[in-house]
């Protein structure tokens, strides 16, 4: 996409007319291009030069254009931006700066009295670095002071140094696990999460009990996440449950000055939670999510989506199909020209899964809306995301009785993604697509006893537990018990005897 575009894009209806008058300041002449070719780009329009200078030879002016456009918008955004940002790491902040000010104008009094309050909201808000900076200034005016408490305000320095550097480790130790997943991720390499984490944490003499806070639990679900999408397995990742809802119960009352981080978080629990199959915890996470987001902010814009599909996929796999589809549908109603295209892509392959379950061919029409090309879904959404997809479509084709597409479709899969596969050591997906091709060649297979054999062991391995795995021999399943994928998939993972128990 066009830089400049993509810098338009996160400017509403409102900024874009404010920016037309801060580019109308701006300009010291009438016939300055940079408002007209706001007003192109806006449109799309691919005959843009030959618009603004009636000739394709005058190329450098355009760029030149460009280029003082670009410097604009970003000089506008930053300001904006400033102008809005009233969160209190920037009153902290702000605070500070005027501090500072009156004392260096020696107005003692309300000059501490600012340093003063900036230094309790930063110490509130675990923002170290400030603290260190607001505590200097202290200690440079102390002498100021008519009865200066020097020995206490040294040891807050002290203390908060060593939580800085303690702080400043942990980042070391987090792009290191963030270097690591690369290689598990390109080289399919299984370790302990748990270990991992302490190995690392060990090495870079972090201590855990002064690190949990808002941000590095943050990071560390992150990490913890990352890893069992890798690996299909979220029961990697079950022992962090316990941890991080002790930890934010215990800080709920300050997780009103964590907001990014403290929703974050709940969103990684309740996706750790429904992909270990309780949904009643990761429903109760998800509703504390959604409360905290408040109307109208990014973080709501950010989370609505998100919300939307783990509630879904909570009741689909709580044997509450109808409900599911009916979120489902409703998320995506709800979306706008806005919405983060990820987001959508998320809803609508989710969609796309569901009505295949359901043996619904609507399925064939969503799959259809799908229009990216797989290149930009593996930039975009991720190598086994799009695996996930190309193989949904080929069983969206075998369901349908589209055969031959089906086996164009094998064959395309292979040639994309037999290296990859190979590479990372994912021999389920391979597995699994073998015996997809043994029933295209042989429909009758689904009485083989070795075929059905092989369906059930890949059921009952421990490593294929995981909801979305199963949604995919559930498929396989269903061709041998005659049953719809979703019924099948259910018996699998135990709801519909779970539901006749109760």
């Amino acid at each position: 996409m066009d830089s400049i575009v993509e810098l338009i894009s996160v400017l509403d209806n409102d900024d874009i007319k404010d920016f037309k008058s801060f580019l109308k300041k701006k300009n010291k002449r009438n016939d300055v291009k940079n408002i007209r070719l706001l007003e192109i780009l806006e449109t799309d329009d691919i005959n843009r030069l030959k618009k603004l200078y009636g000739s394709s030879k005058n190329k450098d002016a355009y760029h030149a254009l460009r280029k003082r456009l670009h410097d604009s918008l970003l000089l506008f955004i930053s300001n904006k931006t400033f102008e809005r940002d009233n969160s209190e790491a920037h009153e902290a902040l702000r605070l500070l700066i005027v501090g500072r000010f009156l004392l260096e104008n020696d107005l003692i009094k309300p000059g501490f009295k600012c340093l003063q309050r900036a230094e309790q909201k930063a110490l509130l808000l675990e923002q170290f670095s400030l603290l260190n900076e607001i505590l200097q200034v202290r200690l440079q005016y102390a002498y100021l002071e008519s009865h200066p408490e020097l020995e206490l305000l040294v040891d807050r320095f002290r203390v908060n140094q060593h939580k800085m550097q303690q702080e400043a480790k942990f980042q070391i130790a987090y792009a290191f696990l963030r270097v690591e997943l690369q290689d598990i991720h390109l080289k399919g390499k299984i370790v302990d999460l748990n270990k991992l984490v302490l190995d690392t944490i060990g090495k870079y003499d972090i201590s855990l009990h002064e690190l949990l806070s808002f941000k590095s639990l943050y990071q560390l679900l992150f990490i913890a996440n990352e890893y069992a999408t890798i690996h299909q397995n979220y029961a990697l990742v079950r022992s962090f449950l316990k941890t991080s809802d002790e930890f934010i119960t215990r800080q709920k009352a300050n997780s009103v000055h964590h907001s990014f981080y403290y929703l974050h978080i709940l969103y990684y629990l309740a996706n750790f939670n429904l992909r270990n199959k309780l949904f009643d915890e990761s429903l109760a996470y998800l509703e504390q999510l959604i409360a905290g987001c408040r109307p109208g902010t990014v973080l709501r814009a950010q989370f609505h989506l998100r919300y939307y599909l783990l509630k879904a996929l909570n009741y689909h796999y709580m044997g509450e199909g109808s409900q599911a589809l009916a979120i489902l549908r409703l998320g995506i109603q709800q979306s706008t020209l806005k919405s983060n295209e990820a987001d959508l892509a998320d809803l609508q392959l989710c969609l796309v899964m569901f009505l295949t379950q359901f043996q619904d061919k609507l399925a064939l029409t969503e799959l259809r809306k799908m229009i990216r090309t797989d290149a930009w879904y593996e930039k975009k959404m991720g190598m086994l995301w799009t695996i996930r997809k190309s193989l949904l479509e080929i069983l969206i084709h075998i369901q349908f009785g589209d055969i031959d597409l089906a086996i164009s479709r094998v064959k395309s899969f292979r040639r994309r993604y037999k290296k990859y596969l190979e590479t990372v050591r994912e021999g389920r997906v391979v597995h699994f697509l073998r015996l997809v091709e043994k029933y295209l060649k042989n429909p009758a297979m689904v009485k083989n006893k070795a075929f059905i054999a092989a369906i059930d062991s890949m059921a009952q391995d421990v490593e294929n537990q995981d909801l979305f795995v199963l949604g995919f021999i559930a498929w396989l399943k269903s061709l041998i018990t005659s049953e719809s994928p979703y019924q099948a998939l259910l018996h699998l993972t135990g709801t519909l005897k779970l539901k006749k128990d109760q």
